[in-house]
């Protein structure tokens, strides 16, 4: 199944930033002419929706807290869109193939997900702006990288996604206190900005 390292890797990618995913492989087959990118992320319509909603995410995703908010929404979002992708890429035929790869794809993104969104909890309670920023451009750099190798080289892509995966989990275990005092820090944001009940 060569089309399982791009399923994997597009969902690690879709994971960190959905929207800059689709966006970037959409760009790369419509005007890279780039062969096996799902033809209906080429279209104009899609593009200018994702990339109107990637620019939300790369502004809303550099300012603390407001970026761990937008975690908790993505929770539902990311999966959905690294299934979907995964799905596509087996042509959506709604065959064995287009499940498993819609099921790697949506598993993978979750678990990539839940890494970031773990890790910038644990970056939130950095006093500092600098560090969030940082945080949040590496991020835009690697889903890029990773979207655009997974169309030029799927299981090199797939690699790469390996290895920050594990990178990712292993920061995980070592942050966890922090992402602890993250999270409480968090919950006390959102109380405080909270809507007023009439």
């Amino acid at each position: 199944m060569e089309m399982l390292p791009a399923a994997f890797a597009s969902g690690w990618a879709s994971g960190v930033n959905a929207w800059a995913t689709v966006l970037v492989l959409g760009l790369l087959g419509r005007f890279a002419g780039i062969d096996g990118v799902p033809a209906g992320f080429q279209r104009t319509d899609v593009l200018v929706v994702v990339g109107v909603l990637c620019l939300i995410e790369v502004v809303a995703d550099k300012i603390p807290y407001v970026d761990s908010a937008w975690d908790a929404v993505s929770t539902v979002i990311r999966p959905i869109a690294g299934a979907a992708i995964g799905a596509l890429w087996a042509g959506a035929t709604g065959d064995l193939t287009t499940v498993t790869l819609a099921a790697v794809g949506g598993v993978t993104a979750l678990v990539s997900h839940l890494t970031k969104a773990g890790i910038r909890l644990a970056v939130n309670t950095s006093p500092e702006p600098v560090t969030n920023v940082a945080a949040s451009s590496a991020g835009d750099v690697a889903v890029t990288g990773v979207a655009t190798l997974v169309a030029v080289a799927p299981v090199a892509a797939a690699v790469v996604f390996g290895i920050l995966l594990l990178a990712g989990l292993g920061a995980l275990w070592y942050l966890a206190s922090r992402i602890r005092r993250g999270w409480a820090s968090f919950q006390r944001w959102r109380d405080r900005h909270a809507p007023t009940p009439a």
